[in-house]
């Protein structure tokens, strides 16, 4: 029997990578991060691909990517924390398979990316506001999409995966 597709799906800094591939190997299935194909396909990496070509165009990488990798069954897919703006991406993720919005609360998502230079909506005087905004206006769309919930506040990366397996197994 063909296993869906399980998308992960929240802000930065939720843990969607790093659960994901805990999560692909307890349900066994193939892990894929959309942002690393992304850079993978254009020999670039996601900050130079916004200051080229604009949030715009990098949104529209993002959707082509989703609709292969959305294509190929059996995977893990933690995609980057904008996928949700577009209807069309929301809608395909619903369509191939389960969909997991990873939640945290501010404190944790502004701790989790404090450090990380690779976040180009981050690279603002005020990241803990851009991250507050982002969540305010993102979150119904995550809503809008999943089919579970999942806080990883103070949990470990093991745990939270344990819990969407059996999240997805019982569904």
């Amino acid at each position: 029997m063909r296993k869906p597709n399980v998308f992960l799906v929240g802000p930065m800094g939720a843990g969607k990578s790093t659960i994901g591939r805990l999560l692909a190997a307890e349900l066994n299935l193939s892990f894929r991060d959309s942002d690393r194909v992304i850079e993978e396909r254009t020999g670039a990496d996601i900050p130079w691909i916004f200051d080229m070509e604009g949030e715009e165009g990098f949104r529209e990488r993002e959707t082509a990517v989703l609709v292969e990798l959305a294509s190929e069954h059996d995977a893990v897919i933690a995609t980057g924390g904008g996928i949700v703006l577009r209807t069309q991406n929301r809608e395909l993720m619903k369509e191939s398979g389960f969909v997991c919005y990873l939640t945290a609360s501010i404190d944790q998502l502004v701790e989790r990316t404090a450090r990380d230079k690779k976040r180009p909506l981050l690279q603002v005087e005020n990241p803990r506001q851009k991250i507050i905004d982002l969540l305010a206006m993102r979150d119904p769309l995550y809503k809008d999409a999943a089919d579970f919930i999942v806080n990883t506040d103070r949990r470990s990366p093991k745990a939270v995966a344990q819990e969407i397996a059996s999240l997805v197994q019982d569904a």
